[in-house]
């Protein structure tokens, strides 16, 4: 683990550089090569929200884990819904899974929320050492999941088991093995909804139709393969990555605190600035162009969010974390029909996070961290951190 020094932190612990600026500018795109199926990437903002709004020329529904990069298609053969759908399909899924994802909007959910984030920073305030990812991102991730899946609390033990990653491990970027556990269990818990109907996700899910069908046990961990590992690792790097800055701009904490009605943008800001997903893929389905670069078909492009949220032709001062930016057409949660199904999830943990810092910490210290860099071809994004070590003091 790197030490940290003083001299050190003039640097900025919290600062993400935009690897993408000069590509973005002088082409708007960039090839990549992954496993045998490369990918253009594409930088520009309006490229990237046509390139998601066009659904018949870049489609989702291709070959399962084709469209996420790096591709998943050696580790999963099950398609996740309604993330690998298109139009009309999807509108269907989307119909009836987006009431039960909303339910973050309701105050009773907020309150449970709020219980959960408040009894966390209670457990971590005046700790000597807190390694975030794991001590507090994680758990908090895996908390609040409990909720939105509406089963016992007590089941986020398992998950905080799993460690970080969904389908990843410390050596490999890609581990079945690993992927297998969360694939196993998900066969469990669907069996044992279907004998004990309950009130959770699996058993709404179970008891649903599309189209006058049935929804297939497949069709169902497609949705929950969804929930489970589109929400962890983006959560747990939007929520250590903010702990980074009010760590080492303590104003900014104490703005929030005094100015709890800017908590609404301060959360999109953090999200536009720190893009907790680089981008996402689609394949193409005929010969098309994209910043007059020639696209062929059946080949991949991923839409890079990371990129797109620091295009200069849209956002005033990009390299900035502006707490109150008052304009902000941010792709951190994708766009267009595919915009992400967990984000009003997401939203509420942030700003229910943010009050309770703004509450009950003084200050942030940060004692020593190791980042975790993305390697993309000729970019190398820092996404966030591997570990970070920290001390919160009370008020």
């Amino acid at each position: 683990m790197e030490h940290v020094t003083k001299d050190q932190k003039k640097t900025k612990t919290s600062e993400f550089p935009d690897p993408f600026e000069q590509a973005r500018i002088q082409k708007g795109y960039s090839d990549i090569e992954d496993q045998n199926d490369p990918v253009t990437m594409l930088l520009r903002l309006k490229d990237v929200r046509k390139t998601a709004h066009n659904w018949k020329t870049f489609i989702s529904g291709a070959k399962p884990g084709r469209i996420v990069v790096p591709s998943e298609v050696a580790i999963r053969d099950i398609r996740q819904i309604p993330f690998e759908v298109d139009p009309p399909e999807h509108t269907d899924y989307r119909n009836l899974v987006e009431p039960w994802f909303k339910r973050p909007l309701e105050e009773e959910y907020q309150a449970k929320l709020k219980d959960i984030i408040d009894e966390l920073v209670d457990e971590v305030v005046n700790k000597e050492d807190v390694e975030v990812v794991a001590d507090f991102s994680l758990k908090l991730q895996s908390r609040a999941l409990t909720l939105l899946l509406n089963i016992p609390y007590e089941e986020s033990e398992t998950w905080i088991s799993w460690g970080v990653h969904v389908f990843r491990s410390e050596d490999t970027a890609l581990d079945g093995d690993k992927a297998n556990i969360l694939y196993d269990y998900l066969d469990e818990q669907i069996d044992k909804a279907i004998e004990n109907p309950g009130n959770d996700l699996y058993s709404m899910l179970l008891s649903s139709e599309v189209n006058g069908q049935k929804m297939s046990k497949e069709e169902v961990k497609g949705v929950m393969i969804l929930t489970f590992a589109g929400g962890r690792d983006t959560v747990i790097n939007a929520v250590t990555n903010s702990i980074s800055y009010f760590a080492e701009n303590p104003k900014a904490l104490k703005r929030i605190h005094e100015e709890p009605e800017i908590i609404t943008k301060a959360v999109e800001e953090l999200v536009r600035y720190f893009s907790p997903l680089t981008h996402m893929g689609r394949v193409v389905t005929e010969d098309t162009k994209v910043c007059e670069h020639a696209i062929k078909n059946d080949s991949r492009v991923s839409m890079c969010w990371a990129s797109a949220n620091r295009d200069s032709a849209v956002f005033e001062k990009p390299n900035e974390v502006v707490l109150d930016r008052k304009i902000n057409p941010h792709v951190g949660f994708g766009f267009s029909h595919h915009n992400c199904l967990g984000a009003t999830h997401a939203r509420q943990i942030l700003k229910v996070l943010l009050g309770s810092l703004a509450e009950k910490v003084g200050g942030i210290e940060i004692k020593n961290y190791k980042e975790n860099i993305e390697e993309w071809g000729e970019f190398n994004r820092k996404v966030g951190f591997d570990n970070i070590t920290v001390n919160f003091s009370g008020k």
